[in-house]
């Protein structure tokens, strides 16, 4: 039986520039079957061009909005606070459940990332199956635990 099974279509953005982290976040999706996309890009600069249809982003299809964003902290161009401070402060996309996913486990940016509007501080994994049980977790708090407002509920964007 699979227990990554979702109930509700959602693309997933990752903004992380460690290509190795990326391969293993892929391959764990891949081996829970989501049937849904996994998308990346690797700088804050990128996240915002994608999120706000700029530049090689403008086509909606090319970029279709996220119904989560793993957003690594140390990025280059554009680090994870500072796109996180502009989603959060964007009313078309602050609704946008925004998990940091970094290797950081210092207490003052889990208390900034809080600070600034993330929904979850995450240690990222450092193997596949650690990935494996952080994209299984993903998937039980959208669809068993999570509850959202109804004005949401037409939108991608919640953990629904």
């Amino acid at each position: 039986m699979n227990t990554c099974m979702q109930t509700v279509p959602f693309v997933v953005l990752m903004a992380d520039d460690s290509t190795d982290d990326c391969l293993v976040a892929q391959a764990a999706w891949d081996e829970c079957r989501f049937g849904q996309e996994l998308r990346f890009v690797h700088d804050g600069e990128e996240l915002m061009n994608y999120l706000t249809h700029d530049g090689s982003y403008a086509d909606a299809a090319v970029a279709p909005r996220p119904g989560v964003i793993l957003l690594d902290l140390n990025m280059p161009k554009k680090d994870g606070c500072t796109a996180l401070v502009e989603i959060k402060a964007d009313p078309n996309l602050q609704d946008i459940p925004v998990l940091v996913l970094t290797t950081s486990r210092v207490a003052k940016h889990i208390d900034s990332a809080y600070n600034l509007g993330a929904h979850s501080f995450i240690t990222k994994p450092n193997s596949l199956d650690g990935y494996l049980e952080f994209m299984k977790g993903l998937t039980r708090y959208r669809g068993k635990v999570n509850s959202v407002p109804r004005s949401t509920l037409g939108h991608q964007s919640s953990l629904q």
